[in-house]
This record gives structure tokens, sequence and C-alpha cells, in this order.
């Protein structure tokens, strides 16, 4: 299925730098938790709803649980809590609401990031697992310009599935060697991986994540910087 695409114009452990003589001028990104910093809302709503406080130990617990899914955190949360996940998943809801008149921040140098892309002729890409509702009302909100969006909702197979990645490569006939795709959770990485674009893990300092093995890290959007033809 290739449902209609909206286009919108407005060392860290584990990473190497390109071969030598390749060029890397596009990016796929995932969305939430990687180009809008989503989840300091996510986390403390749950933790409110699930434990009636977002203290610290708190919140740690549930970011633990949010950087698999929030699906899972919902469902794990209701298991150690007894709050019933109806209760879960309309706390999480309320955020989407919030977001409609303060969005989620945009991650610490993601416009910078993105403005080398474009400067060096490439194009700022999408894959996310989000309604296309929320993601353009939150891209409006945050002024971030992309030039194309796939969403899982509109048809496609959610990450670690390769569709989405690949679906961006062929409508913009990209060789996957000259482009990068990062996420905060591995199976973006895997996703690209999958169809021979290097894929990037952006982790969270401080929340202890059980990672699989040589997958390359980046703690700041920062250093996709020197990668960038």
């Amino acid at each position: 299925m290739d449902p209609t695409h909206h286009v919108h114009r407005t060392a860290p452990q584990g990473l190497r730098p390109p071969r030598k003589g390749r060029t890397i001028r596009s990016i796929i990104w995932d969305f939430g938790g990687t180009l809008v910093d989503t989840y300091p809302d996510v986390d403390r709503a749950l933790a409110r709803a699930a434990f009636a406080d977002d203290d610290e130990q708190h919140l740690a617990e549930v970011a633990a649980l949010t950087r698999i899914s929030s699906g899972h955190a919902i469902g794990e949360l209701a298991d150690r809590t007894g709050v019933a996940e109806d209760v879960l998943r309309a706390a999480y809801d309320g955020v989407k609401e919030l977001w409609q008149h303060t969005p989620a921040p945009v991650m610490p140098h993601a416009r910078e990031v993105m403005a080398a892309v474009t400067e060096v002729g490439g194009l700022n890409l999408v894959a996310t697992h989000r309604d296309r509702g929320s993601a353009e009302q939150l891209l409006r909100a945050t002024g971030l310009a992309v030039d194309d969006m796939v969403c899982a909702p509109d048809g496609y197979e959610r990450k670690p599935s390769p569709q989405m990645v690949q679906v961006l490569l062929e409508r913009h006939r990209l060789a996957p060697a000259e482009v990068i795709a990062v996420g905060d959770r591995p199976g973006d990485a895997e996703a690209a991986r999958a169809v021979g674009v290097t894929g990037l893990l952006l982790v969270t300092p401080g929340i202890p994540l059980a990672l699989p093995a040589n997958l390359p890290q980046i703690a700041s959007l920062r250093e996709l910087l020197p990668m960038l033809a």
C-alpha cells in the first residue's frame, strides 16, 4: 500500500564515522523522542496516573518503560500498580491534548542538523509510528519543516519492519549509502539496517536500557553534523 504522502516545507559509544569517500546528505528521522522531546511530558503523566506522584524514582521507572514503547509502559504499569490500562491510556491521551496549546520542545540541536541537511542538498524525512494528525499538529506547533513523512497508521508496517524506510528511499530515489536514520528505540536502527541504511540510536543519558550488541549510539543530535557531506 502506498498512501498519498504529504510534503512539509516551512564520539559516542559505538558510533563510527562514515567510510572515507562516503557522502551522507539525507536523514530519515523518527519523530517523538528524536526530533521532538516528547518523553518528559509522557513520563510525568504516566507516573502521576500510576503512582499519584512524579517523584524521581517513579519517573525513572516509567522512563525505562516508555523507551521501549508507550503501549509497553501502559501495560507494564497496569500490571505493577493495579491501575486500569484505560486510566493510564487516558493520561497518555491527555498529553496529546496538552500539546495542542503547549507543544513538546524540539530536541536540542535538531534544527541545526536539519538546516545542515538542507544546506548540503539533502532531505529531512520522517518515518514514525505516530498518527498523521498528531505528527502534523506537532510539526505546525514547533515550526519544523520536513520534506516528506510516512506514518505507520496510514497503512505501513511498524518498525523494526523496514517498510517505511524502504518507501522513503524509493520515493526519493535515494541510495542507502547516502542516508542515515536516527531514532530513539532499537527498532528504528534495526529497520534502517535491514535495507542498508546506517541506523543510529539516540540514547537518553541516565536511562538504563538493554540494547542489542553493536548498535551504534549517539547521546546528542549534534554528533550527526560531522557525518554530513
